[in-house]
């Protein structure tokens, strides 16, 4: 695996006035002021409640490795030959534009590497440009980091406080009430059930954001970083809390509100798949195909002994897309999004949606959560919706 984890494809997009005006947005954000490291540092926009909707769903719209750098000045890498003068950053953000038209996400999760730092001449600049079509839809987003974000105009703490200060993201530095932490953007989110329902004020799905790190500081015992034991304590800590007051009052439940995982890098138990039990492709060519860190750290057992994380979604690995189950939890990649990352030629950019949706209770209202379902999305001409599958439905996910 090459340092830059770069090499890439794609497929034609065409590009109207409503893009355009999505780029202007972008530029117009360009000077947003950096936040100044060391002093407190909270989004009061995290505060806002994530709730399913009247119909009975929560969306998400997963965008892995969008690398963006420059914009119209940062050309695409492993496309088609007929793609090549004019494929960009632009490619991306019209991709992450039809995504939100055409699924309508309640919240949209940046799973790393949204910039590529090395090639951007400013980390700021390309992250409100990155963002503005998330931002313009006025539809709550997060990110966490990936491996390139930090290698720009700004280190891995100023990405993330830059993040957090963005319109409309419920993104968070780090959990408030925790003194010492590894990482930055590690946090949750709650959301609850249907307003004016017994459930709207309770979490009855539990969203886990995480930095997994970039590059371990002695690349002979790893070359990538892992989840620490302090983020794993935070983990265990907060699940323990949510799983407690969920079974508690008002409405006490028997079981656990089921929760998904995000962060960027995937952990080693990627590797235990092959074609025969997972949903998707594996084509990265390095290795096992999963560029995971070298070492362990035992967070897959603590995700399991936790009980409540039925799916974790990582990038890293564009040419990767599959979702495998183990040991009763889902480990799934979105496949790689950006059209200056690596991929491969006439293999589509795609992007991973997951739907929760909830059962009716006797009495005809919204109620808990029945069942969490994932596709994929291509960006080729069709908008090919491909690989739908169940992640956990309340009939086979829980105890009696």
């Amino acid at each position: 695996m090459v340092l830059s984890k770069r090499s890439v494809f794609g497929t034609n997009i065409e590009m109207g006035f409503g893009f355009m005006v999505l780029v202007l947005v972008a530029l117009l954000f360009s000077f947003s002021p950096i936040c100044v490291f060391g002093e407190k540092h909270e989004n009061p926009q995290s505060q806002k409640k994530l709730r399913f909707d009247k119909n009975g769903e929560f969306k998400i719209l997963q965008v892995a490795d969008m690398h963006y750098a420059n914009g119209k000045s940062t050309l695409c890498l492993n496309v088609l030959p007929s793609q090549n003068g004019s494929c960009s950053d632009l490619n991306t953000t019209s991709f992450v534009q039809r995504m939100i038209l055409a699924e309508k996400p309640n919240l949209i999760v940046f799973t790393g590497d949204n910039i590529f730092g090395a090639d951007s001449s400013n980390s700021a600049k390309s992250m409100d440009a990155a963002f503005a079509p998330a931002i313009a839809s006025n539809i709550p987003w997060v990110a966490v980091l990936g491996n390139h974000d930090q290698e720009g105009s700004l280190h891995r703490e100023g990405v993330m406080k830059y993040i957090v200060g963005m319109k409309n993201t419920l993104s968070q530095l780090n959990p408030s009430d925790v003194h010492t932490i590894d990482g930055f953007g590690n946090y949750n989110l709650e959301v609850g059930g249907v307003e004016g329902t017994d459930f709207e004020n309770k979490s009855v799905l539990n969203l886990y954001f995480i930095d997994s790190g970039d590059y371990y500081k002695d690349p002979s015992i790893s070359f990538y970083d892992w989840i620490k034991p302090s983020q794993q304590l935070w983990f265990q800590q907060t699940s323990q809390k949510l799983q407690k007051a969920y079974k508690s009052g008002p409405m006490p439940q028997k079981n656990s509100a089921p929760g998904l995982a995000y962060f960027h890098i995937p952990l080693p138990e990627y590797a235990s798949f092959d074609k025969s039990n997972f949903t998707g492709v594996k084509l990265e060519p390095d290795g096992n195909g999963i560029s995971s860190a070298k070492v362990n750290s035992g967070f897959f057992a603590t995700l399991v002994q936790a009980g409540d994380v039925k799916a974790v979604f990582t990038g890293h690995d564009h040419l990767n897309d599959f979702c495998g189950k183990l040991t009763g939890i889902n480990l799934c990649y979105a496949g790689g999004f950006g059209y200056h990352a690596y991929g491969k030629a006439g293999w589509s950019r795609r992007s991973r949606v997951v739907v929760a949706r909830l059962e009716k209770t006797p009495e005809g209202a919204w109620g808990d959560v029945k069942s969490i379902n994932t596709w994929k999305r291509l960006d080729d001409q069709n908008f090919t919706q491909i690989d739908g599958q169940v992640l956990w439905s309340k009939s086979f996910g829980r105890k009696p």
